[in-house]
Order: C-alpha cells, then sequence, then structure tokens
C-alpha cells in the first residue's frame, strides 16, 4: 500500500510541477489601446463636425409675386423725363411689394416718380440712367430698404430661388435685344425691369414699365439673360452683368 502512494505521488509530481510552469509563465492582460488616427489641421476637424448641410428644397413649378405695376409713363406722356423713367418705375414696383405698399393709379405713380427723380438729381446730380450699384442705393436710402443685394452673372436659376422665396428682382438691359414689340422701335437703348415671376415651362414673367402693356409681359429666360448689361456710359452691350435681388 505504502508502494502505491509513493507511485502515486511520483506520477503526480511531474504534472503538477508542469501546471505550475504554466500558469507562472502566463501573460498579463493587454490594455486596450485607441485607434490610430491621421493627422487633420484644425479647419478639417472644424469641417468634419459641422452637421452635414441638408438638401435645398425643390423650387415651386410656378411662382407670380403679387408687385403692382406702372408703366413709366403713367398718363402716355412719354416726352422728358418719363422717357427715361425706367429704373424709377422699378424701384417703385419692387419697394412697393416689399413695403405692402399700392401703387393707387396714374396719379400716384407719376408723383412718387418725380419724387425718387428729386432724390436723384440732389444725390447724383442726375436722373437719367442710373446704373446698378445707384438703383440699389435708391432702393436702400431713399427707400429705406436693408435687404438689397447686387448679384454678378445671374443665372436662371439663381433669379427662381430668390422668386420662390418672395424677393424681387430687378434687371439692367440692353433694350433692343430683348425684342419686345410694345416699345417705340428701335426700343430704348438702356432698360430695366422687374422679375416678378416664373411659368411652369420656365419662362420669366416681369413688369416691364417700358409699355404701358408690360403687367405680367412673359420673356424667354435666355432672352433676358443674354441681355442683361449694365449702364456704362453708352456702350451698354459690352456693360456687366449684374442684377438686384430686394427683399
Amino acid at each position: 500500500m505504502r508502494r502505491l502512494r509513493i507511485t502515486l505521488i511520483l506520477i503526480a509530481f511531474p504534472f503538477l510541477a508542469g501546471i505550475f510552469f504554466v500558469m507562472s509563465k502566463k501573460k498579463p492582460e493587454a490594455i486596450p489601446m485607441p485607434p490610430a488616427q491621421s493627422y487633420n489641421s484644425t479647419a478639417s476637424s472644424q469641417a468634419q463636425n459641422q452637421a452635414p448641410s441638408e438638401p435645398e428644397a425643390a423650387l415651386p413649378a410656378e411662382v407670380n409675386l403679387a408687385i403692382p405695376f406702372t408703366s413709366q409713363a403713367p398718363h402716355q406722356n412719354w416726352d422728358l423725363p418719363y422717357q427715361q423713367f425706367c429704373e424709377e418705375a422699378s424701384v417703385l414696383m419692387a419697394a412697393s411689394y416689399v413695403k405692402g405698399k399700392v401703387i393707387a393709379g396714374p396719379d400716384d405713380a407719376d408723383a412718387k416718380m418725380l419724387a425718387i427723380k428729386n432724390f436723384e438729381e440732389t444725390k447724383f446730380g442726375y436722373y437719367e440712367d442710373t446704373n446698378i450699384e445707384e438703383t440699389a442705393l435708391i432702393l436702400r436710402d431713399y427707400f429705406g430698404l436693408a435687404n438689397v443685394k447686387t448679384i454678378s452673372d445671374p443665372n436662371s436659376e439663381e433669379i427662381k430661388k430668390a422668386l420662390a422665396e418672395g424677393k424681387a428682382v430687378i434687371l439692367p438691359l440692353a433694350g433692343r435685344e430683348i425684342g419686345n414689340p410694345n416699345y417705340r422701335q428701335p426700343g430704348p437703348l438702356y432698360h430695366m425691369l422687374v422679375v416678378k415671376g416664373y411659368t411652369k415651362s420656365g419662362n420669366l414673367i416681369t413688369n416691364d414699365p417700358g409699355t404701358r402693356k408690360g403687367a405680367d409681359y412673359v420673356y424667354k429666360p435666355e432672352v433676358l439673360l443674354n441681355a442683361v448689361h449694365d449702364w456704362n456710359g453708352g456702350n451698354v452691350d459690352t456693360g456687366r452683368k449684374v442684377m438686384i435681388i430686394i427683399g
């Protein structure tokens, strides 16, 4: 019996020694490390942390803003100063819309445009052929409108977006390039009108003060955009392309 006990001890000893050796060699548990990160500049990191911008909503199929109309010659007198009043009529229509005012007939339009003329003569020394920056100044200083922007190289989508947001648009034009048959031919060298909407087919709806038939007058967008030129002293066809957004 004693011999058997010794034999079992001799057999078990190497086994127990092996277990002890394995346990003594067990590696310590590894500490988790953060993932490696590539280098980013501050600007890049800030851009990544910004929430993604929401996609722009689709534009309405059509728009027609309730902008009141007046001809630049409200009593059909096309002598001076009225033959030069396209700018005065355009700012009057756009500002009346933004300020929620009406143009209460020819007498009202006539008096208001003559008052604008007086402001121009005091401010600029003349009233004829105001360029886009001078026209924007009239909207800001005479009418007290804060949200008046001039935009270079306008396109059809920018115009439609502004209209869809309820804003009026004024375009300076080489007037003889737009082909309105109601003008006294050959048409005005320099002209200005208000864009107030667009149709489902994409045409632009205007209030064109150059004719008594100018309310809701429709032009193809390419006709107007090709003719957009600011006043530059006389060579209008080379004037810069720019528009005013009001509202």
